[in-house]
Order: structure tokens, then C-alpha cells, then sequence
């Protein structure tokens, strides 16, 4: 996504004003009086909040005009519900109903698909768990939840599954000044460990103090898959000299890992 585009859905974004806190309070009154002028105005100056948002989401493949244009949803849902009585700047209270609008467009257009009666329970307990938030002043429990929506625990752990957003293993998980630590950093690799490489090392070297016969038939039968007969067959010698040799060549291999 080209987020250091300087045309949006036709607007300059390097022309764009911006609203000092006393002027967006003065159009904010005009606003709720009834003014067109004063709403059209509001919006265009803080477009540039709509762009520092949608930066936050530079790495879902996403077209930039069309997150510029959900994130102005949210931008103008934010101005029909700011409350002026509240002690809070506007920007504070914006910037989350933005990243709510962007995220259920993204959820919406997953490739993933979800039924819709999951992501209606999902939405229900998502209404739900703020609702008890408030209340309780504290993160309510799945159980909880799922109490209150009379569902099966199950059903909702599901769906709430279901509606989550996939992420990238190239998404930045912390970021100080220096370089950025991202998912994939944090994810373990289990084949590649330290200690399966040094077995594999050890295995390697035992392996070289082992005569030609006994390599022949251990790479015959571990490594090629072959049963005891078969090898028997392919290098000309009976069944239990291959079980001798191969009994041997384990048993010298192991006093050198």
C-alpha cells in the first residue's frame, strides 16, 4: 500500500489544514446547531487524523483509497457522537471509532469467510464484554459472556475466533528508535533448533567412524527405507548378516554421540 501517496479519492493530502483545539471546538457548537459549512469543514481538516491511522494497517495489501474512505465513515460516525460536554479532546475520542470502522471492513472483505450467524454472535459479545467493562470495571471472562448471551462457551469462543484479524509474520510486534522486532522473530522454530543441529553434527561424525559395509547398509535401510531382505538381496549377502552388521554399526555409533 503506497501510504506516501499525495492524492487520496482526489484529495491533496499535502494541502490539508490543520485545526488548532479552538477552532475545533468552535465548529463543533456550529456543528450541532446545524451547520453544513462548519461540518464540511471539520471533516476536511482532520483528514490528516483519518491518514495517521490507516499507516497503522501499511501491511495488509489493502487499497489505500479505500481504507482513506472507511476511515472517513468512522471519521464523520465520530463528529455525530462526539459529546461536548465530555472533558475529551476530539482526536481521542475519533481515532478509536476509525480503527473500529477500518476493522470491520477488514473483517468484513477477509478472504476468510465467516457465516454470518457467527459473526453476529461475535458482534453480540463484543456489545456484550463493553457493556460488562463498564459495569464491572474489569475484563469480564468468556464464561460471563457467554452467560449473558445464554450460548454455549463454546459458541462463542468460535466466534469470536472467527472474526479475528489474520496477521503478518512480518508485522512489527515492538518498535524503540532501533530496528523492529517482528512475529516472526517470536515464533519458534522446533526443527531448527540448537540442539537438533548439534545431534545432527554428532550423528554426521559417528557415522564417518563406521567401515563402507556398515554405511552401506544403514544408508540402505534408514535412509532409503529398505527391509532387511531387500538389502540382503541388493548387496549379495544373507538376511542375518545384514541384521549383524546393522546391529554393530548402531552399537559403535553410539559411543560417539
Amino acid at each position: 500500500m503506497q501510504i506516501n501517496k499525495v492524492e487520496i479519492c482526489g484529495v491533496n493530502t499535502s494541502e490539508l489544514p490543520v485545526l488548532k483545539n479552538n477552532q475545533m471546538m468552535e465548529l463543533l457548537l456550529k456543528i450541532k446547531d446545524g451547520d453544513d459549512e462548519a461540518r464540511q469543514q471539520f471533516v476536511r481538516g482532520n483528514l490528516r487524523l483519518v491518514l495517521s491511522v490507516i499507516q497503522k494497517f501499511n501491511n495488509r495489501g489493502e487499497n489505500i483509497d479505500d481504507l482513506f474512505q472507511i476511515g472517513c465513515i468512522g471519521l464523520i460516525k465520530a463528529i455525530d457522537n462526539f459529546d461536548l460536554s465530555q472533558n475529551v479532546r476530539f482526536s481521542t475520542y475519533a481515532v478509536p471509532m476509525i480503527i473500529g470502522e477500518i476493522r470491520r471492513y477488514l473483517r468484513d472483505n477477509n478472504p476468510i469467510r465467516v457465516s454470518r450467524s457467527l459473526k453476529d454472535i461475535a458482534y453480540k459479545a463484543l456489545q456484550v464484554r463493553e457493556r460488562l467493562v463498564r459495569v464491572n470495571a474489569k475484563e469480564p471472562t468468556v464464561s460471563e459472556i457467554s452467560k449473558e448471551l445464554e450460548l454455549p462457551v463454546e459458541d462463542v469462543v468460535m466466534a469470536l475466533d472467527a472474526i479475528q484479524d489474520p496477521i503478518s509474520l512480518f508485522d512489527p510486534v515492538y518498535q524503540d528508535n532501533g530496528d523492529a522486532i517482528f512475529v516472526m522473530d517470536q515464533v519458534q522454530d522446533k526443527k531448527d533448533t540448537d540442539e537438533n543441529w548439534l545431534q545432527e553434527i554428532a550423528l554426521k561424525e559417528a557415522i564417518k567412524k563406521l567401515n563402507s559395509r556398515e554405511k552401506l547398509v544403514l544408508n540402505l535401510r534408514f535412509y532409503k527405507g529398505r527391509t532387511q531382505i531387500e538389502v540382503a538381496d541388493e548387496i549379495g549377502i544373507s538376511q542375518a548378516q545384514v541384521s549383524r552388521i546393522e546391529k554393530n554399526a548402531l552399537k559403535n555409533m553410539k559411543k560417539y554421540i
